[in-house]
This record gives structure tokens, C-alpha cells and sequence, in this order.
């Protein structure tokens, strides 16, 4: 089970409401402390076992952060719909479109997906 997945962000707060806006609709809660913002989902019964949690902030070598080229986080959305809404709140929050929602045939014939590129 992930941990966690550090994101670097050079404007945090503008990173912030992208990430806000895109997994607000799959249920995560944020959470600010210690110079970073926290994305969670709600707690399961078996703490041990939870899900991870998506953190971002500056990098903490205090470099700029830059395109992680290769990296590619999937979040698992419940419907093709909730894809759509997701992939237009980070187009409307800052992100960039990398690739509109659809099937992608190449992986199976009912993969429904959408790719965006945060605003770094």
C-alpha cells in the first residue's frame, strides 16, 4: 500500500488549489500544516491499512521543483463522468491538458482515462 507521494511545487499555493480542485471530487480532504498541504481520504476502519496521502509542497533539497519527466500518478475515479469533471477542474484550476478524456483502446477497450500536467 502507498505511504505517500511528495509532490514539489514551486508555487505552492497555486499547486495547492489545482490538486484541491482535482481530488476534491474523488473524495480526498486537505489538510495544511508544517508549510505543505496534505491530501487525504478519509480514514478506513484499519488505520494501519489506510490509504496514502498526497502531499505537496517545496522541494525539500530547497531547489526548484521541476517536471518530473516519466512520473505519472493514476488516481481510480468511480465513473467516466467523474474523469470529465476532474480533467476540466485542473484545466480551470491551472493545469495543462495532456490528454482529453477517453478510451485509450491500447491498454483495454473500456480504459477510460484523462492525463493533465500540473502547474509545477
Amino acid at each position: 500500500m502507498l505511504s505517500y507521494l511528495f509532490i514539489g511545487a514551486n508555487d505552492v499555493e497555486a499547486s495547492a488549489r489545482f490538486y484541491d480542485a482535482v481530488l476534491s471530487p474523488l473524495g480526498y480532504e486537505k489538510d495544511r500544516s508544517e508549510g505543505q498541504y496534505c491530501f487525504s481520504l478519509p480514514e478506513t476502519v484499519d488505520k494501519s491499512n489506510g490509504p496514502g496521502s498526497i502531499h505537496i509542497a517545496r522541494p525539500f533539497n530547497g531547489e526548484r521543483a521541476t517536471v518530473g519527466n516519466g512520473m505519472m500518478p493514476a488516481l481510480r475515479a468511480e465513473s467516466r463522468a467523474k474523469v470529465d469533471e476532474v480533467h476540466a477542474a485542473g484545466i480551470a484550476s491551472g493545469g495543462t491538458d495532456e490528454g482529453k478524456p477517453g478510451v485509450r483502446e491500447a491498454y483495454t477497450a473500456d480504459f477510460y482515462v484523462a492525463y493533465l500536467r500540473d502547474p509545477v
